[in-house]
């Protein structure tokens, strides 16, 4: 999907005596990266303190809302992003009851405790959050402590696909990152009403990265706030190409493995998150 190829000049032979321009200076990446750092964005796996990793999940987390916002997605307030707290870790903080996604701003994100209790950012109760918000997510972290966030909403082809109660082939470049790391969520509770569904739906994830949830949509799972929201929106041009071509034919498991090995790693999902990101992080 992404290249890094070092810029090259071509001169002719009337062109040999001109100055030639001096490389540019190869920056190396410091987190085992191939391709570059992205300007401006700290490496991947930064270790932060605590206070710091908190306002940077509150960050992402906003920026994430206002990516879905800039598809129209979540116009109904279909949706979630959630990132859990780096200190109270049964914790979790979703977009305060009300605001638009593309208003998504990290002051406008509540603390959403054990039992659904919300907070605002001075630690005071308040307010709500979408029920299901908190019926899918609070439960999925819970039974997925190496996770940090997930993210759902409705979309134009990731709800259809999953009326069709089936998982992602590998029918294209991207379908290869799911392939092998999905779950299916069969189970007519659309609307996730009770704690009890959002437990069904973590058990159908597993420790995959993504879940179909039969009749509703897609979900994802991440290691960072970044890495879920990546994966969301890889996730529904996936589901595109599944409506789109019904009748396409997948490419060998061999080969749809050697594409999972490079896009299929958390970095990777980071790494799409960095250029969704790019011109709306304000």
């Amino acid at each position: 999907m992404e290249s890094s190829f070092p810029t090259e000049q071509v001169y002719d032979s009337d062109m040999d005596q001109r100055p030639q321009t001096p490389p540019a200076e190869t920056v190396q990446p410091t987190d085992g990266s191939p391709y570059p750092p992205f300007p401006g964005v700290e490496p991947y796996d930064t270790v932060r303190s605590i206070d710091d990793e908190r306002a940077h999940r509150l960050h992402v987390c906003a920026l994430g809302y206002r990516i879905f916002g800039s598809m129209r997605w979540g116009q109904l307030g279909d949706g979630h992003i959630s990132a859990r707290d780096p200190e109270w870790t049964d914790h979790f903080w979703l977009l305060d009851w009300g605001i638009p996604f593309g208003q998504a701003t990290a002051d406008r994100l509540v603390l959403v405790g054990p039992g659904g209790r919300v907070r605002d950012r001075s630690g005071d109760y308040t307010g709500a959050v979408n029920t299901a918000g908190y019926n899918i997510h609070a439960p999925l972290l819970e039974a997925r402590p190496d996770a940090v966030s997930a993210a759902h909403t409705h979309t134009p082809y990731g709800t259809p696909w999953s009326a069709n109660v089936s998982p992602f082939l590998a029918i294209s470049q991207e379908s290869c990152a799911f392939v092998f790391d999905q779950g299916l969520f069969d189970d007519e509770e659309v609307e996730v009403l009770s704690y009890d569904g959002g437990k069904r739906i973590a058990a159908a994830t597993g420790s995959a990265k993504l879940c179909i949830l039969r009749n509703h949509g897609l979900l994802t799972v991440g290691h960072s706030v970044e890495e879920a929201v990546g994966w969301f929106v890889m996730a529904e041009r996936v589901a595109e190409v599944h409506v789109k071509a019904p009748n396409a034919i997948p490419i060998s498991d061999e080969a749809a493995a050697v594409a999972a090995s490079t896009l299929g790693d958390p970095h990777a999902g980071w790494r799409l998150f960095q250029w969704l990101g790019a011109g709306l992080d304000s």
